[in-house]
């Protein structure tokens, strides 16, 4: 009886055993599907490098865990959503509504297909997106806010099943997602002066800075009183303009400053600089500058 007894449980300690077995194989193996951001916010940061052109393509991917990858096409679907966006700015910036970032406005982007497919015997999968970045403000953060859906019964990581796609400008010269800090040395009114200048890109070849040695204020007023655009031609001279309000005169002719950008190369190093002169008016005064201004990029 006492042996009996012993196989019974040992019977029934093998089948939950088997059960425990089969539940975490299913669990190992299951194919649950995530956008691809990072963990803050859910964000992901597409770096678009301005080039001239009307349009620049991008992509928007998934990926799929489990142990190995899925026997079949694993298919999401794609939508616009306000809600992660409204998320982020709250969570943020609180109720200071001056600094919330912004909705991409939908003429500047197409996304051609809104349902990303992950082959099988895949990990990732992606959709193709059509970005429009001619006219963007280089002082607002741009996101797309998008939520995943499931149109084929698959399962979706539900931490990762929303994604904030941000969208950040870079040129030749300056990028928002590096802060371009560019050293300045040189003369303002025949007297020595150093600064340190951000510069912020615009389009593919220009680019916006801070008069003189004035102190850069993040406010649209401050911007537009102060700011001035260096535009850079084919053969690397400088048109230096207006940004907005500032009365400004470019001043040809100085063969120290000659309004030109150069690529300095040296012991393997290569570094950006810009060799300025031109005059600015800043309150009822006149200031001439000859200026250096230059930054590292290797």
């Amino acid at each position: 009886m006492k042996k009996t007894y012993l196989a019974v449980l040992s019977l029934a300690f093998l089948l939950v055993s088997c059960n425990d077995d089969q539940l975490f194989e299913k669990e190992m193996y299951k194919n649950v599907v995530a956008l691809i951001s990072s963990d803050y916010h859910n964000t992901f940061q597409e770096v678009v490098h301005l080039t001239g052109e009307d349009e620049i393509v991008a992509y928007i991917a998934a990926s799929t865990g489990g142990t190995h990858a899925p026997s079949q096409d694993l298919v999401i679907g794609l939508e616009e959503d306000a809600e992660p966006l409204a998320q982020y700015n709250w969570s943020v910036f609180d109720a200071d509504e001056r600094l919330y970032a912004k909705s991409l406005p939908a003429d500047k982007y197409e996304i051609v297909d809104y349902q990303i497919r992950i082959a099988a015997g895949e990990r990732t999968g992606r959709t193709m997106i059509r970005l429009r970045p001619d006219g963007l403000s280089p002082d607002s953060s741009y996101f797309i806010g998008l939520r995943a859906t499931d149109v084929s019964g698959v399962e979706l990581n539900p931490t990762k099943s929303t994604m904030l796609y941000q969208i950040l400008l870079k040129n030749d010269y300056a990028s928002q997602a590096d802060n371009s800090l560019y050293t300045m040395t040189g003369m303002k009114n025949q007297m020595a002066t150093a600064a340190n200048k951000q510069l912020f890109p615009l389009t593919h070849n220009s680019v916006r800075m801070v008069a003189g040695n004035e102190v850069f204020e993040a406010s649209e007023a401050a911007i537009a009183q102060n700011s001035l655009i260096l535009e850079v031609d084919e053969q690397n001279n400088v048109t230096i303009k207006p940004y907005k309000d500032i009365q400004i005169r470019q001043i040809d002719g100085d063969p120290m400053y000659p309004n030109v950008f150069t690529l300095e190369e040296s012991y393997g190093r290569r570094t950006n600089v810009f060799l300025l002169s031109y005059e600015y008016v800043w309150g009822n005064e006149t200031h001439v500058m000859q200026e250096r201004v230059e930054m590292q990029v290797q």
